[in-house]
């Protein structure tokens, strides 16, 4: 009975915080127009998918893959609003298809390190002592490698390749995550609704993944937003060093390293793929510091 209790006064609590969060979210013009800009370009990835799954690769083949030379470099028009790149090809079309990459690689890739690294943070930060020493001194000597240099390594040790860039962003996110999760872990487990599930016989698993890590979720998620902008802008910097997603696959970063070369003779080629990374990246980062502000205790009034 104990335990159903204090089962349902966590649950309370949390529906309380996040319903409370959300209100003060929503007064964040820039943070829900940064959202919905965001759902956007999901929902812009998810209709390309079915596009081509429906089609069978025949929308995607022709509009976006096919090149023709007698089109090349033709500045933004009615009907084609980007213009075309270097081959004939439709850059918003592109665009719009190589959201797929950007954006859903990046949280793919995000995701894993976030459950990789919040596991290992909970056990750190629950355990303390040795475990914590072992597993945080590990963390520490990854966190202190530089991330885009440890990617670069890791991709060019396994080859490019959607797989290995995902291996290599995740891989360079999970000591962030660890010690965001182990910092709250450790203030949250002398709380007295941990000491209280230990009372009435929880096991560890029980209390770290039912009592301590719901609470713990706040800074987590800001720390997803910022991590996804991150993730994007490094697929971006893999692909334009040649290391990350191959051409002729419409990934914002290989589109500018392709593009790099005719800058002067047609601008439009570089510029609009290069502003939907920093508009993307930027609203991330505008919803990122609006959950922080709604999540934060402090602001509740």
């Amino acid at each position: 009975m104990l335990r159903k209790a204090l089962q349902d006064n966590s649950t309370t609590k949390s529906r309380s915080l996040w319903a409370d969060a959300w209100r003060r979210f929503k007064k964040n013009k820039m943070a829900i127009i940064s959202l919905v800009f965001l759902l956007l370009l999901a929902l812009t990835g998810v209709t390309t998918l079915i596009i081509d799954w429906v089609t069978d690769d025949k929308i995607y083949d022709s509009l976006v893959i096919s090149q023709d030379l007698s089109q090349r470099f033709v500045p933004p028009s009615s009907e084609h609003v980007l213009g075309l790149d270097e081959f004939g090809r439709d850059i918003l079309l592109r665009i719009l298809w190589g959201t797929r990459y950007s954006l859903f690689m990046s949280v793919a890739a995000v995701l894993a390190a976030g459950i990789l690294g919040t596991v290992i943070g909970a056990v750190a930060g629950y355990y303390g002592g040795k475990v914590d020493n072992v597993i945080m001194r590990f963390m520490d000597v990854v966190l202190s490698l530089p991330y885009m240099l440890l990617a670069i390594a890791i991709v060019a040790a396994l080859g490019p390749g959607l797989v290995n860039v995902l291996i290599s962003i995740a891989i360079g996110y999970v000591p962030e995550f660890a010690r965001v999760t182990r910092a709250s872990v450790m203030t949250i487990r002398e709380r007295e609704f941990v000491e209280a599930a230990k009372a009435v016989g929880a096991t560890d698993r029980n209390i770290i993944f039912s009592q301590i890590l719901p609470n713990a979720m706040a800074p987590l998620i800001v720390e997803v937003t910022m991590a996804i902008a991150g993730a994007i802008l490094s697929i971006a910097g893999l692909s334009f060093l040649g290391l990350g997603i191959q051409p002729p696959l419409p990934e914002w970063g290989a589109m500018l390293t392709n593009a790099r070369g005719y800058i002067r003779d047609a601008w439009h080629i570089t510029v609009f793929p290069g502003l939907v990374i920093l508009i993307t990246i930027l609203a991330l980062n505008i919803i990122g510091d609006g959950l922080r502000d709604a999540l934060d205790p402090k602001l509740k009034n």
